[in-house]
């Protein structure tokens, strides 16, 4: 058994015992390691923040656990599904959708999940990079195999965006809006960005990558200065430190009910849901598509995602790349 295999074994039995003591002869038994394994493997799981108790004649119980998205801890009581019922954590990585992609490009099962504490490549929508500090926000990508056909697959953006929303709300009780086409807004500020990538051939689909990150824990020294623009985390506008670990399995969970929802249903209450969260609905924009500029009134998204412009002359424009601007 791999080391942080064993770890990760370990962990996953004190999580399931809950109060419950367990003594070092019966994790080795349940393992099949030695006792010694198990001493070093608590000896690493104390190392990185887990307050582990040792009681003679009683064994080891779990007293505290740190924010660590560590794939057994995320998975604890996750009830999901297909998402997250394999997660890959990595405490450094260059970019959760390139690991995502490669575990595609291996076969990895549908559902799988990329964590990771830091990214030292992050990307965003048109190669601009996100900042990604770590042990603060949550980087995560999903690896999906849905039965659509590719020109479908830009739903899946809006999905994700409704899921984000969904959980942002959950866990602090505030209230986001989605700007068209991967973007989650506090108080008029980025909170969250997406960026889904697709393996596909004309008849069908191989994968895709649903990458999210989201700015939890963030304070203002840690964002860039050569921000597009303005960007914010949670923790800047409630005050209040958030539980990454509660609130990666809350966004897994909805990630999770909208995509069987989607897969039931289609498309449209995955788009109605959406469109309740975008505030520029019947307002002017101008959208900037790389040197041309379309200005007019927002009326909504297409079936494949295309923003929907009523522009002066009646005309309705259909968008699929672009910035978007409030006149």
């Amino acid at each position: 058994m791999a080391e942080t295999g064993l770890r990760d074994q370990i962990l996953s039995l004190f999580l399931s015992a809950g109060d419950i003591f367990l003594s070092g002869e019966e994790i080795s038994q349940k393992l099949g390691v030695s006792r010694a394994a198990v001493w070093k493997h608590i000896g690493h799981l104390r190392e990185i923040g887990y307050a582990i108790e040792a009681v003679p004649s009683r064994g080891y119980h779990l007293v505290d656990q740190p924010d660590l998205l560590l794939s057994m801890a995320v998975q604890a009581g996750l009830e999901t599904q297909c998402v997250g019922k394999r997660i890959e954590y990595f405490t450094t990585t260059d970019s959760t959708n390139q690991r995502a992609q490669e575990l595609g490009e291996q076969g990895a099962e549908h559902g799988t999940v990329v964590i990771a504490e830091m990214q030292r490549s992050g990307r965003g929508r048109m190669g601009r990079t996100w900042s990604s500090p770590a042990g603060v926000n949550l980087y995560t990508s999903v690896l999906l195999r849905p039965s659509i056909l590719p020109i479908q697959a830009a739903q899946l953006t809006f999905l994700s965006a409704v899921a984000v929303a969904r959980a942002v709300e959950a866990v602090s009780d505030v209230e986001v809006t989605v700007k068209w086409p991967n973007d989650i807004l506090l108080n008029g500020k980025k909170l969250a960005g997406l960026l889904n990538e697709i393996s596909a051939e004309m008849e069908g689909i191989h994968y895709v990558v649903l990458g999210i990150g989201v700015n939890l824990n963030m304070t203002a020294e840690q964002f860039p200065d050569d921000l597009r623009y303005p960007a914010t985390s949670l923790l800047l506008e409630t005050g209040g430190v958030v539980e990454r670990l509660r609130f990666a399995q809350e966004l897994y969970r909805q990630l999770d009910r909208l995509y069987q929802l989607f897969c039931q249903q289609g498309f449209v209450p995955i788009r109605l849901a959406w469109e309740s969260l975008f505030a520029m609905i019947g307002t002017q924009v101008s959208v900037d598509c790389g040197g041309t500029v379309f200005t007019g009134a927002v009326e909504g998204i297409a079936e494949d995602g295309a923003l929907l412009l009523r522009l002066a002359s009646g005309e309705q424009q259909e968008i699929y790349a672009g910035d978007v601007r409030p006149v």
